[in-house]
């Protein structure tokens, strides 16, 4: 570490700031009230070189997250208020059962989607589906399957429900029968670990054989009956349905898949409620050091580890060894 610098007390700063969203200014103004005076470039220094420091778990558990066979993917709008004026820019999260990781970029292309799933082979959750089959068809040798959010079409239709409420009531049943029996098998954490959760995988698959798929059979011969206008909310409900229907039928065929990209979404929620306490970064360096920091205590969230304690245990072994890499769920063995 460098002159000055204290291991425990940057990491006091970044959870505060990463996981109870407190920008630096505030975080500042506290300590004054306590005795201590430090300014707000001061804590951003110490933040800033703790995140050197632990770029290797970073790049790390970027790695592990790609190695998966299912990933989910998502994005959220970040803000880059540099001068001379803030632009908008995109907050990639990409999610595995035990673990996410965040790309902050400038785009949400399908040149975007091409950099974030680089290394990736397998298949992706997701919900937009030009983008993700622009990106692995680019890529010689690998391929991409996308599999669909039916959250997202569930959302849809709750939409259109005040003004459309017989059909959608029929849709919304219908889902929520499929929703019923995923609920029966619930998901265990590291589910695609190399070991297996065989049974786990092998009643989620009989189940959905046995009750799910004439679920989606259903929906979709009723689908295929109505008529609607392509511009009304129930007509792009439809349009939605139909149109991502493939995507939305794979996870019939593969129990690893889930019916939903939900906790890709609930992934994005400390990004969200940072953005609106602390509206974004202040240079193209605090893209990164956000991107790293709600990474690993993001992922440390979801595998049930303290934020703090992981990142003091993942700063101790890159001190011993700059190229070590920590990842949360290690800390569980």
């Amino acid at each position: 570490m460098g002159r000055g610098i204290s291991p425990e007390f940057a990491i006091e700063v970044a959870v505060s700031k990463y996981a109870d969203h407190l920008p630096l200014e505030r975080q500042a103004r506290i300590m004054r009230r306590e005795g201590l005076l430090v300014d707000s470039q001061t804590l951003w220094d110490q933040r800033a070189t703790v995140a050197d420091v632990l770029r290797p778990t970073y790049d790390g558990l970027g790695q592990y997250v790609l190695q998966a066979p299912i990933v989910g993917a998502d994005e959220t709008w970040w803000r880059l208020m540099e001068r001379p004026a803030a632009k908008r820019w995109w907050v990639w999260s990409v999610t595995r059962e035990d673990a996410v990781v965040y790309r902050i970029l400038e785009h949400r292309s399908q040149h975007a989607g091409r950099e974030v799933l680089a290394g990736f082979h397998g298949r992706r959750r997701g919900r937009r589906l030009w983008r993700v089959r622009r990106a692995g068809a680019s890529r010689p040798g690998r391929r991409i399957t996308l599999a669909h959010c039916w959250a997202h079409v569930r959302r849809k239709f709750i939409e259109a429900e005040p003004h459309y409420p017989e059909p959608c009531r029929t849709a919304l049943e219908l889902i929520t029968q499929l929703y019923a029996v995923e609920h029966e098998v619930p998901t265990p954490l590291g589910l695609i670990a190399e070991d297996g959760s065989a049974d786990f995988l092998a009643r989620r698959r009989r189940l959905r054989h046995e009750r799910s798929r004439a679920i989606v059979g259903e929906i979709h011969t009723w689908a295929l009956a109505q008529r609607a206008l392509p511009e009304s909310s129930f007509g792009k409900a439809l349009g939605y349905l139909r149109g991502l229907w493939l995507g939305l039928t794979r996870f019939l065929d593969d129990p690893r898949i889930p019916l939903d990209n939900n906790r890709t979404e609930r992934g994005l929620r400390g990004v969200v409620l940072g953005r609106k306490n602390h509206y974004g970064s202040r240079s193209h360096r605090g893209l990164d050091v956000a991107a790293l920091f709600y990474s690993l205590i993001e992922s440390a969230k979801v595998c049930g580890v303290e934020p703090k304690a992981y990142l003091r245990h993942a700063m101790r072994a890159a001190l011993a060894d700059r190229a070590a890499v920590t990842l949360p769920h290690t800390l569980l063995t």
